[in-house]
């Protein structure tokens, strides 16, 4: 098949080493908006200055826009010119003022980037580069500025009129319309502008800070949905609470206000003193969300609150250092989110959540560091490397430091470099500094893609025993050759007799291709416990026995460490049953067996250590994937565990729920743990099962217990499946998250027309690419669902080409992110191999096809 990328020029390229200071710095901004979903009119004041000695013009980014007046110095001038799509304006001198005047239609934005209508509300995203499609602006995070901003519109139509900082004044500008007007003191880049005008209602509360600080604290929704947002208003002020406690930050202006949206291209953004957050993880109450839901929106609301200080008040200097602000505050927020349950479970969460996206990321053709070299879309490098692998490289540094030195080295970074654009450099030399250690190795975890392996293997004789360490880091696309790491892995050793440990717990900092660490007087056989915590993100490949592994899952005193041992267990067993060769399922039987009966154990980690990996976890783990060899191992070993443990799985299933419905450690550890306990009763064919599932369904007063309970109906051949769905689709069909689950639901299905399915429902009135959260709901959730996507006549193929290509005409940005499944072609055999390359190729050659979709298309053929 011809590659079409020859008849195609290439997007620029914009690489790091190319960058420069601003020619033109904005130390204030004034912003005028006559507000209309149809015709916006927008005028901008801008103070500019020359930064240094040149005689550039001034640049101004845009997105297609004509000015229809540009004033220099209040006076009208023609000598500009448009260069692509930047306004250039020759300036004689070194300060000025310029002013220009735009219209945009909201009404008509569908890429849902700069100023843009949703429910009849207007709203804005402006990171990356949106706010250049609101008004001409040197639209790169290191031109801070000042911003005063004055909205008019329709009173009825838009009663609420919101901005960044704090309200300044507002009144009745005659004929219907109001105006008000809004300041941030705080210099801001151009990418965390904000603006809402809507008919919204107010959740509204008072936070104190440390220092006497009184806050008002809004979020902003449809009156509705007023009652959903008591939980995210309660996770807000326990966000705030947090950061003063343990970070010792403080929020630094009058109002905070939340808005939340229905059509929305991320999860939320941190904007200043106004963030804007997809509607999902803001609304809430038992009936339409899960405990997983109830989780999501804490730790996101936490998330975008710690930007206020690791994003806002210190910004990124250029886009390579997005993970400066997202790695460290998905750490930030990962910390909260442990502290307010069981960090042993959130710990479990984070990693298999780094694993199911990162991992495979680092290991395909879409590759990069943490600090990547070069883009040609910014949007397609808001990845799980950017945010979940930049958390963990903050996390090394943390174990490092060890908690008050790491504390020390925030502190530093924060006075330091608070109001300012910084770098990852500038953040690493705060944790040499306050640490007093040196991280110079350290720093290819920035620039080096892929993840390291870690080869370990124990040897004993008599009391004196040897460990065996030696790294590798696989080649990525641009880097063939790697230079080791420093990866600080928490080690300890147990007595296999006697279960005790036989050392304290150990920090090794591997930072060479091999190394060899001797263990003295040990008094009986010792067993490995390595990367306790995860506190590297590496593959660990050891020789540990199925015994050893056992024996872990039983005594280790880590508990991620004891969950690793049950995943690896039972890892080793699917692989060798999926390669075809005969497997001994028995010592996983009995290390589940061990774990159900083990009294002392949260109810929560048991259901996350009983689980068995996920079918595209298991396939990470083979030369070559086999969807269909690894699904039906993976039953097999499901139906065996079902009947040998069906006792323990009926009194599990069986545990006595709290009524009404309580958002707690324990409770929410127990609803996971009975929908856990119900899918092993299904899967293994208990005659009963379908009939469990259906009374659960219809007795839950909860959705986390009726949506397992439908995942459960759904996956199986019952005819109490398309009951089940039936009625959850009327009772829901108006309340737009819920139905998405609905399709959801049924695009992960194992069953075999699980495709049929899933085409069938793109064809559903209330299916709509429009919506982002509808398009991942079933397209994005489609090409999670291995066995089925990957059918050999290549059908999952060609169907999720023909919807990214479809929604790239509406959405660039979501249409390039639901690409990543055909990108891993290379791991798959030839015949699947070469229809997902050729779907890659028609994506390709598509006429018009955006930026963002070439960039990942063609990376993925390169």
């Amino acid at each position: 098949m011809l590659d079409a990328r020859h008849h195609f020029a290439q997007p620029a390229v914009t690489q790091r080493e190319d960058y420069r200071p601003p020619e033109w710095l904005v130390p204030t901004v004034a912003l005028d908006f006559d507000l209309d979903a149809a015709n916006t009119r927008v005028t901008a004041a801008l103070t500019v200055t020359r930064n240094g000695a040149h005689d550039a013009p001034l640049r101004l980014d845009g997105a297609g826009q004509q000015p229809l007046a540009v004033r220099v110095d209040g006076v009208a001038v023609n000598d500009w010119r448009i260069e692509g799509d930047q306004l250039v304006i020759p300036l004689a001198g070194d300060r000025h003022r310029i002013e220009t005047e735009v219209r945009i239609a909201p009404d008509r934005n569908t890429q849902l980037m700069g100023l843009y209508a949703s429910g009849g509300n207007l709203c804005t995203q402006c990171e990356a580069e949106g706010f250049r499609r609101i008004t001409f602006f040197p639209d790169r995070p290191d031109v801070l500025s000042v911003y005063t901003v004055r909205m008019t519109a329709d009173a009825a139509r838009y009663p609420v009129l919101l901005a960044n900082g704090d309200p300044v004044a507002q009144g009745d500008a005659g004929d219907g319309r109001h105006w008000a007007e809004w300041h941030d003191p705080f210099p801001k880049p151009s990418y965390l502008f904000a603006l809402v005008a809507g008919d919204l209602a107010e959740n509204c509360a008072e936070f104190v800070t440390r220092s006497g600080r009184r806050v008002r604290l809004g979020i902003w929704v449809r009156a509705a949905d007023l009652a959903k947002t008591v939980h995210a208003l309660d996770a807000l002020k326990l966000a705030m609470a947090w950061d003063e406690r343990v970070y010792g930050r403080e929020y630094d202006l009058d109002v905070f206000n939340i808005v939340a949206v229905d059509d929305f291209n991320f999860g939320a953004m941190e904007n200043k003193g106004l963030n804007i957050f997809n509607s999902r993880y803001i609304l809430a109450d038992p009936d339409t969300a899960t405990d997983y839901d109830y989780d999501a929106i804490a730790a996101v609301v936490a998330h975008e609150y710690f930007h206020n200080w690791s994003g806002n008040r210190i910004t990124c200097r250029d886009w390579f250092q997005l993970s400066l602000k997202e790695g460290f505050t998905v750490y930030r927020d990962q910390g909260f989110s442990a502290d307010q349950g069981s960090p042993a479970v959130k710990r479990i969460e984070d990693v298999r959540g780094l694993r199911a996206a990162q991992f495979p990321e680092d290991a395909g053709p879409l590759a990069h560091p943490v600090r990547p070299d070069s883009y040609q879309e910014i949007s397609n490098f808001y990845t799980a490397t950017i945010y979940n692998k930049g958390a963990e490289l903050i996390r090394m540094m943390a174990t490092m430091l060890g908690p008050v030195k790491f504390r020390a080295a925030t502190d530093l970074y924060f006075d330091r470099f608070d109001g300012t654009a910084a770098t990852c450099e500038d953040y690493v030399a705060c944790m040499e500094e306050a640490g007093g250690i040196d991280l110079t190795q350290f720093r290819l975890w920035y620039a080096q893609a892929g993840t390291p392996r870690v080869s370990a293997s124990l040897v004993q004789e008599g009391e004196r025993a040897t460990l065996h360490l030696a790294q590798h880091v696989p080649p990525t696309p641009g880097q063939e050759r790697k230079q080791p790491m420093v990866l600080p892995l928490k080690i300890r050793l147990f007595g296999a007799e006697s279960g005790r440990a036989l050392i304290d717990e150990r920090l090794v900092l591997l930072d060479s291709p091999h190394a060899a660490i001797a263990f003295e007087g040990l008094t009986e056989r010792a067993v490995l416990s390595i990367n306790r915590g995860f506190s590297a993100p590496v593959v660990i490949e050891s020789d540990r026995s199925q015994a050893d592994l056992a024996f872990l899952g039983a005594h280790d005193d880590d508990p991620f460490a004891r969950y690793e041992a049950m995943q690896q267990l039972m890892l080793d067993t699917l692989v060798t049953s999926a390669a075809g060769r005969a497997a001994n399922h028995q010592p996983v039987i009995d290390a589940v067996a061990h774990t159900l009966a083990d009294p002392g154990l949260d109810r929560a980690f048991v259901a996350e250590a009983v689980m068995l990996p996920s079918e595209s976890f298991i396939g990470d783990q083979m030369a070559t994937v086999d969807p269909q060899a690894i699904f039906h191992a993976r039953e097999a070993l499901r139906r065996d565990l079902g009947r040998a443990l069906e006792g323990p799985w009926r009194r599990a299933h069986a545990l006595p729920t709290e009524r009404p419905y309580r958002y707690t450690p324990e409770d929410k550890g127990l609803r996971r743990l009975r929908s856990v306990a119900l899918g092993y009763l299904a899967a293994s064919g208990a005659g009963d099962a379908a009939a469990l599932a259906f009374a659960q369904f219809e007795q839950a007063d909860n959705m986390t217990d009726r949506q397992g309970a439908l995942t459960t109906l759904v996956a199986g051949p019952s005819d109490l499946r398309e009951a089940a769905l039936d009625i959850f689709y009327n009772r829901y069909r108006d309340n737009p998250l819920v139905l998405d689950k609905w399709f959801q639901t049924q695009a992960l299905s194992p069953r075999d027309d699980a495709g049929a399915v899933v085409r069938a429902l793109a064809e559903h009135p209330d299916f709509t690419l429009a919506n982002p959260n509808r398009a991942r709901a079933l397209i994005g959730a489609f090409g999670a669902n291995q066995r089925a996507f990957n059918a050999a006549d290549g059908s999952g193929y060609r169907f999720l080409a023909d919807q990214i290509l479809a929604l790239d005409r509406l959405n660039p940005q979501t249409a390039a992110k639901l690409l990543p499944p055909l990108a891993r072609w290379r791991r798959f055999d030839a015949g699947r191999a070469a229809l997902m390359r050729g779907e890659l190729e028609r994506i390709v050659a598509a006429p018009g096809v955006s930026k963002d979709l070439f960039e990942q298309a063609s990376k993925s053929l390169a």
